[in-house]
């Protein structure tokens, strides 16, 4: 019987491929958008030689599939329109219903560009309620990795058309992008959401691009080898294991009589605390671990017997918040808002107890500046603002960081998220990225432009549109000039305008002091549609940019700042002297300036720097109070005039 075992599993696996039944990539899928007035491939797998047919719009396609079970039919340019269905034919029978053809855009980058309208729900209520459109659509890319080879699909996904409900999952800055596109056009939008919070713009290169680098290439060769990754994942969660477990153990809101968040413990011993605030402010240096923090509020009887929302802003690091003993709410890392509903019948009129449980791994541990902190029901509020009780749960050193994220690599994200897409034929890329390579920025404007140029590659179809936003304002202002890597990586964006058919959004007017994912999204759609208005749809008029620096010249003891792209012209932002201006003499230390709008020109001065050499605008990491701007209200880059070394290193 042995000998004849080979015959068989090969008599097997032939008679497996003969039947095997014609089958589409998931993105190819009921519900999808498809490019109009271009060729659009269609494609997928059966078995070898299996003859397919393909009927849309009255037009039959025909093809045979590849000796590897491929095949691949191209239908001809078509106008907007639909819905439509598709039928397929083979050794079995397919239809895809409810297909749109119109304008179909890439969605890709870190965090502010995956961060749903969810996220941003009490900020735009009315735009959530208003959002059905069957005509905008999004389809959402599960994470993942791959290091070894591009994958031809992806696991799983749907194309979505908009609604108060679905919305929610959308993008919040391509939603607005779509909407306002839609609007002005009528055009059906198609969304394709591949994007990813935290990671560097390499981790969405090809292997041939990441050649051009040798250093992140050596990475990412060694995230192929499976042991590794599995050496470093023991690691990490051995680290984190180790630490979590002994806070757990050692916490005494957890281990005593009563755990403190059970409204029949009586609080001893603890002391007063402002929230918002960091404890490290405030009596408790240097301390990580877990911190407890109580506060009693007298609540009306008109806010109880109906469901309520507690909002505590954001939290240094993970909590766990409680009302009247019962857990209401769980988020295990810094970013996110906490915002917890609360059911009807958990509030009580009188005297209520809040309790959360905090706990810090890492650096200072608090409740985050200028967000809201009140609790909501029936219209009426309570803020929450103010002295709350605290207590020490448990100290611990810090966490150890041992954090090598996977999915930060170089090329893991464009084999398992980006190359299942290629074939798709499409309208363009919006793209928002960038606070992944904050802490190496140099070399940033040869990553992103290779990696424009190996996506163009890929997709084959030119010089599409790559439309991307420069980083917003973010962290504490400085009340002097001062070296910053946010404003060196803005830089490096705005070199990237040097490839073809790009477009850049300034946002530096867009963030968020205190939050890595600002929560104004609309007017990042609203910017991005106007490029795309500009430059992909031929409404040449349409002013999508501010001016942005040109050339400077010296006279004397000032400098006189040229633009290029002037077009309305220049004004100051709600009147007043200009801001943000600072500039140098030939020992390099730069001091604020008083600066003057004279015509389409800035002209830039301090009257102790008798020789000037350079002028920079804006350049921090949050420019506070920047406000040169164009005449339809539009902010202009950051920039500097000077090419000082900035302690660069070529690391490539």
């Amino acid at each position: 019987m042995k000998q004849h075992l080979p015959i068989l599993i090969s008599f097997i696996l032939i008679f497996q491929t003969a039947f095997c039944e014609v089958r589409l990539p998931h993105l190819l899928s009921d519900g999808m958008v498809l490019q109009r007035n271009a060729k659009v491939n269609i494609w997928g797998w059966a078995s070898p030689g299996e003859k397919i047919s393909l009927l849309f719009r009255d037009k039959n396609y025909y093809t045979i599939a590849g000796a590897d079970g491929k095949w691949k039919v191209v239908l001809f340019s078509m106008k907007e329109g639909g819905p439509y269905s598709m039928k397929i034919d083979g050794n079995n029978h397919l239809v895809v219903n409810d297909i749109l053809v119109g304008d179909v855009w890439i969605c890709s980058g870190q965090s502010n560009m995956t961060i749903p309208m969810e996220r941003v729900k009490e900020k735009y209520p009315q735009e959530i309620a208003a959002s059905t459109n069957p005509f905008i659509r999004h389809f959402f890319l599960p994470t993942r990795d791959n290091f070894n080879k591009p994958e031809e699909d992806i696991p799983s996904g749907k194309w979505e058309s908009a609604n108060p409900n679905t919305v929610l999952q959308f993008t919040a800055a391509g939603y607005f992008f779509a909407k306002e596109l839609y609007e002005k056009y009528h055009i059906p939008i198609g969304l394709i959401n591949s994007s990813v919070g935290g990671p560097p713009v390499e981790s969405w290169m090809s292997e041939d691009a990441l050649k051009k680098f040798p250093n992140y290439y050596k990475v990412a060769r060694k995230f192929k080898d499976s042991l590794y990754i599995d050496s470093i994942q023991k690691a990490h969660f051995a680290i984190n294991n180790e630490w979590n477990n002994y806070i757990q153990q050692h916490d005494s809101g957890l281990i005593g009589n009563k755990p403190w968040y059970d409204t029949t413990y009586h609080p001893e011993g603890w002391s007063a605390m402002q929230i918002p605030g960091y404890w490290n402010d405030q009596g408790l240096k240097e301390v990580n671990g877990v911190v407890w923090f109580r506060k009693e509020i007298n609540v009306p009887a008109s806010m109880t017997g109906k469901p309520a929302k507690i909002f505590m802003g954001t939290i240094v690091d993970a909590d766990y918040t409680y009302i009247n003993g019962s857990l209401v709410g769980n988020i295990t890392y810094r970013y996110p808002p906490r915002r917890y509903e609360i059911i009807s019948t958990l509030l009580k009129p009188g005297k209520n107890v809040i309790t959360i449980r905090v706990i810090n791994s890492t650096g200072h541990g608090g409740f985050v500046f200028d967000k809201p902190y009140y609790l909501t029901a029936g219209g009426e509020t309570i803020g929450l603002k103010g002295s709350w009780q605290y207590k020490l749960g448990v100290a611990s050193a810090p966490l150890k960081d041992t954090t090598v994220n996977i999915l930060y690599q170089p090329l893991g994200l464009f084999n398992a998220m980006i190359a299942p897409l290629v074939n798709y034929t499409i309208k363009g890329v919006i793209w928002y990225q960038g606070e992944g390579n904050t802490a190496r920025p140099y070399d940033y404007h040869e990553l992103f432009a290779s990696m424009i140029g190996d996506w163009r590659k890929n997709w084959k179809q030119g010089t599409f549109p790559f439309l991307y936003v420069q980083l917003p304002n973010f962290g504490e202002a400085n009340n002097q000039p001062s070296e910053s890597n946010w404003a060196e990586l803005r830089e490096q964006q705005l070199k990237t305008l040097s490839v073809p058919n790009t477009a850049m959004v300034v946002a530096i007017d867009l963030g968020e002091w205190n939050d890595l994912h600002p929560l104004n999204k609309k007017d990042v759609g609203k910017r991005l549609a106007l490029a795309a208005e500009n430059l992909t749809y031929g409404d040449k008029n349409i002013v999508f940019s501010a001016p942005v620096y040109q050339s400077m010249k010296i006279d004397k003891n000032r400098v006189i700042i040229a633009f290029a792209n002037v077009a309305s012209g220049l004004i100051t932002k709600n009147g007043g002297a200009l801001k943000q201006f600072a500039v140098a003499d030939s020992n390099k230390k730069f001091i604020w300036a008083d600066a003057k709008i004279e015509g389409n020109k800035v002209i830039v001065w301090n009257d102790e720097v008798s020789h000037p050499i350079a002028v920079r605008y804006a350049w921090a990491d949050n420019p506070e109070g920047s406000n040169l701007y164009n005449k339809n209200g539009l902010p202009v880059s950051p920039f500097r005039t000077d090419t000082f070394s900035l302690g660069q290193k070529d690391h490539t």
